[in-house]
């Protein structure tokens, strides 16, 4: 195994699977087998989850909702996927613990750093929700900030495209895909990989990041092996 400890940074909007809303329980289930399979190979695991099926915070100024109150309603969307993800890892006999940086002591614990840690050295998969309890910060800075504390090797961000690439591959087919890039390239380029508050953490403090395809079955396996899938930054 080529990592001990990682972080899993999935979107909200996977969730969806097929769907236009919510959550997709055939997409929670084949996420759930495969953190099953590399947790059962002794990988460290700790999760952030977006909000973005349920409600973006960005989008809150289009409702005539305010930004901070438009935060605070996303965070909340990211314990309710957060819930439905501790909830399946727990079907297929996983031990979890949910943190939140929020309080919301009936159905999270409180972040505390030492604790997170002590959780996943005796085995327990760690989803962190509701960000990190302040507006104006993504998941993606969540991630980067959670990484950084528990001292993870890496961060991966599983998405619904296999990499990096030179532009949208949704919408220019002929974009070139990047394998290797570093950090000072990603931001010279302009590529839209993470916000630049949560992608400037993961450089000045040397956390690699990994943009790969999740919804494809096995590619989180082959990662954590050691196999080139996606795109490293570092």
């Amino acid at each position: 195994m080529k990592y001990k400890r990682v972080l899993l940074k999935l979107s909200g909007e996977a969730l969806m699977g097929e769907k236009q809303f919510g959550i997709d329980s055939h997409r929670l289930q084949t996420y759930a087998s495969e953190i099953k399979t590399v947790h059962d190979a002794g990988l460290e695991l700790a999760i952030v989850i977006g909000g973005g099926n349920i409600f973006r915070g960005v989008d809150s100024n289009d409702l005539g909702i305010d930004r901070v109150q438009g935060d605070y309603m996303g965070m909340l969307a990211t314990v309710m996927n957060a819930m439905a993800l501790q909830s399946t890892l727990e079907q297929h006999g996983l031990y979890t613990r949910l943190m939140a940086g929020l309080n919301m002591e009936q159905v999270c614990e409180p972040f505390i750093r030492r604790r997170a840690m002590r959780h996943m050295e005796k085995k327990r998969i760690v989803i962190f929700g509701a960000g990190i309890g302040n507006p104006y910060f993504t998941t993606d800075s969540t991630a980067s900030l959670r990484a950084i504390e528990i001292e993870a090797d890496v961060v991966l961000k599983g998405t619904r495209v296999d990499g990096v690439y030179s532009a949208d591959p949704e919408k220019e087919p002929d974009a070139t895909k990047y394998s290797t890039i570093s950090f000072q390239e990603v931001l010279d380029k302009g590529l839209n990989v993470m916000d630049k508050t949560a992608f400037t953490l993961c450089q000045e403090n040397e956390l690699p990041i990994i943009v790969f395809d999740m919804n494809k079955e096995g590619n989180l396996n082959k990662l954590i092996n050691g196999e080139e899938l996606g795109t490293l930054i570092s």
